[in-house]
């Protein structure tokens, strides 16, 4: 008997997107199958779950787990081949982008996402914000379908009320990352998008942190910043899923983990300039002084993070912004 099926976003065995009905087909001969599959997904079946190897998409069983009758039965691992890292990235983004938006800011990450997937674009910001005037700039500059949303900062401060209630850790920095990403968020929803394509990840695969600079011990910096990838997701998902879709993330896809894994990491930060191998691969999409801008994290090139310190100094918290938001 083919079971009923509930799939909140998609799977894909070598490269191939599932439908529904084949889903619920395989499943009629057991669930073994799902601890091979990629995607991004949160399915469940009679008494049944499954959630995608790095938990994208909230459910109710743990990352990577297959479990029926409320007992694990399998572990979701995909083993695809090694590719090189441009044949990988550009299947992950080309697997996520039917029916996607790309969360744009004109950075390389997010740059390279909306020219390989060639989907609407959308870029947050104050008014006058860096962010705003850049990521127009690269649109106009690779021809993507662009949007600008602009924020007012009267609205920040509810909403930055709404994010501490569900993200997992209230610091100033996940909390305004929040906050930016529940403006990306809204609009996506608004406007019928089930997901979002970002650029999580590429920061802690290829190195995008300043501390990347200055370390003399470069290869526990990844392991550490590749294990924090998991509190991260969850204040992404909790916020975007106040809106009904989800983050999806190109650069988590277990083929591109498994190609920059590869690269030394004394490969990744050289010679002052981070992710290097990452922006070799999109300078075969865009210009070469797009693919090595050097940008800021999107709370602080957005704007958003100057207005939460103005708001912290105005009710009274003049060198806290975690007192601020404590008393949120």
């Amino acid at each position: 008997m083919v079971p009923e099926i509930n799939l909140k976003g998609w799977i894909e065995t070598d490269g191939t997107v599932l439908t529904t009905e084949e889903i619920a087909s395989r499943l009629t001969g057991g669930a073994e199958w799902l601890t091979a599959c990629g995607g991004e997904f949160f399915l469940t079946w009679g008494n049944g779950c499954a959630r995608d190897h790095m938990g994208i998409v909230p459910g109710s069983c743990d990352a990577g787990t297959v479990m029926e009758n409320g007992v694990v039965t399998g572990r979701i691992m995909p083993d695809p081949p090694l590719l090189p890292l441009a044949d990988a990235i550009e299947t992950a983004v080309l697997l996520r982008k039917s029916g996607g938006v790309v969360a744009f800011s004109g950075g390389v990450d997010s740059a390279l996402v909306a020219a390989i997937a060639k989907q609407p674009c959308v870029t947050l910001g104050i008014a006058g914000s860096h962010d705003l005037s850049h990521a127009t700039e690269v649109a106009n500059e690779i021809g993507l379908d662009h949007t600008c949303v602009t924020v007012s900062p009267d609205d920040i401060e509810d909403v930055l009320r709404t994010v501490i209630k569900v993200i997992p850790r209230a610091t100033p920095v996940d909390a305004s990352i929040a906050v930016t990403l529940y403006f990306v968020a809204q609009w996506a929803g608004e406007n019928g998008y089930s997901h979002i394509l970002a650029g999580q990840g590429a920061d802690e695969l290829f190195g995008g942190y300043a501390r990347y600079l200055d370390t003399d011990d470069i290869a526990r910096l990844f392991k550490e910043d590749f294990a924090g990838l998991a509190v991260q997701s969850a204040r992404d998902q909790a916020v975007a899923g106040l809106f009904g879709c989800f983050f999806s993330c190109p650069f988590l896809d277990a083929r591109v983990v498994r190609a920059a894994e590869a690269i030394p990491a004394e490969r990744k930060v050289y010679g002052g300039v981070r992710k290097r191998p990452l922006r070799e691969v999109a300078c075969g999409y865009m210009p070469r002084e797009i693919a090595c801008y050097e940008k800021k994290a999107m709370q602080y090139g957005s704007g958003i993070w100057k207005v939460i310190q103005r708001t912290a100094r105005k009710n009274g918290y003049k060198n806290s912004v975690q007192g601020y938001m404590n008393q949120l």
